[in-house]
């Protein structure tokens, strides 16, 4: 387990300044607001997070996998099957997972108001791909668990797939400028940030497409994908309409944001307009 963690770390710290410095150096947006002050809050956020999950949970993804190989549960530790195609197979099914659980967050009023503390960045960039609120992680984290327990991957199928997630995470977010030329093709691959930018739109339409992390299949299939923002990538506004002072979006006020402030009509099951719309 002590390897687990030094490749996890490892990965996490490498990619993230690779994107921090793709982001000093060519970055999609000018940001609006204070970079400092959105940094601070946004990596308290991801620091405290993994603290609570360890708080509620003495098990992780990995360690459940381990238990699920000794116990003979799940799936794939039923069948016979090269390693190599359950570990491709596993990535592809948790993948759906996450995207099955992304839409969940935006249907389920409960959950929205969890999820939006995420949406609340008033500028989208590497840190905000780290930005979830701890509730949020640990129910996530209940469903992973459920997942590799009914699946029964590879062990080294849910260490791809952790890192994977975490690091497509920051590159989708990441406020990095990808050639549109090159953009088409990547994102038949990967959620690239153009694509996941979207999500991010202030506008309901918008916000409510794109729920891919890692593969971007899973929105084409299921009718959710939006090529391009109306307004267009510079123009667009990034966030939600009920949150727009950026002096309130402190750790404090983010913390206790789904309990105390206007979930607003972004819910899939609400039937709100646009914002500015009467």
């Amino acid at each position: 387990m002590t390897d687990e963690v030094i490749v996890r770390v490892t990965s996490f710290f490498t990619i993230f300044a690779l994107l921090a410095i793709w982001e000093r150096l060519a970055a999609r947006r000018r940001l609006t607001t204070s970079k400092r002050s959105r940094w601070t809050a946004n990596l308290a956020i991801t620091f405290l997070n993994p603290a609570s999950v360890r708080l509620v949970s003495p098990l992780l993804p990995i360690g459940m996998a381990v238990l699920a190989e000794e116990r003979a549960w799940g799936l794939m530790n039923n069948v016979t099957m090269p390693l190599w195609t359950k570990v491709l197979i596993a990535v592809i099914v948790l993948d759906l997972v996450i995207y099955i659980q992304h839409v969940l967050f935006h249907t389920l009023p409960v959950l929205w108001r969890l999820h939006m503390m995420h949406h609340a960045d008033l500028d989208i960039d590497v840190t905000t791909g780290l930005r979830f609120h701890p509730l949020e992680i640990m129910i996530s984290l209940g469903i992973k668990l459920a997942a590799v327990a009914l699946l029964g991957p590879p062990v080294v199928a849910v260490l791809v797939f952790e890192i994977l997630l975490n690091g497509t995470s920051m590159f989708n977010h990441s406020n990095i400028y990808v050639p549109i030329q090159i953009d088409t093709y990547l994102r038949l691959l990967v959620v690239t940030p153009d694509m996941h930018r979207v999500h991010h739109s202030v506008a309901i339409r918008e916000t409510n497409s794109n729920f891919g992390f890692n593969l971007p299949w899973w929105d084409r299939l299921f009718g959710t994908y939006r090529a391009q923002p109306v307004a267009g990538h510079e123009k667009m506004t990034i966030g939600l309409s009920q949150f727009r002072d950026a002096s309130k979006l402190t750790l404090w006020r983010l913390l206790v944001l789904p309990f105390v402030e206007d979930p607003g009509s972004y819910a899939i099951n609400r039937r709100g307009k646009e914002p500015g719309q009467m």
